[in-house]
């Protein structure tokens, strides 16, 4: 019986199934307590970690890289060496 999902990464995943499509391996080097949120999200959706990082990339290429142009880069370069410059009093107000 078809159910319209897909278990084939692991047991218990419930993904959506999808059209035979080109894909690509890559092996980044990330943060460990990223990495480790990563899978821990992964595990408790029941979601395999290749569709949970699929989702985060096209939402990160979809919404935060055009944003991104929204700003011009000199008033972003601005702002950076306003930060660098005025870390001490950044962090003591953080505090």
């Amino acid at each position: 019986m078809y159910t319209g999902y897909s278990t084939n990464d692991r047991k218990g995943d419930t993904m959506p199934a999808r059209k035979t499509k080109k894909t690509k391996k890559f092996t980044p080097e990330i943060d460990a307590k990223l990495y480790e949120q990563f899978v821990a999200v992964a595990e408790k959706n029941g979601q395999s970690q290749r569709y949970v990082l699929e989702q985060a990339l096209t939402f990160y290429l979809r919404n935060v890289v055009p944003s991104q142009h929204l700003i011009r880069p000199g008033v972003m370069e601005s702002f950076q060496q306003s930060v660098a410059r005025n870390r001490d009093l950044l962090e003591r107000l953080a505090k």
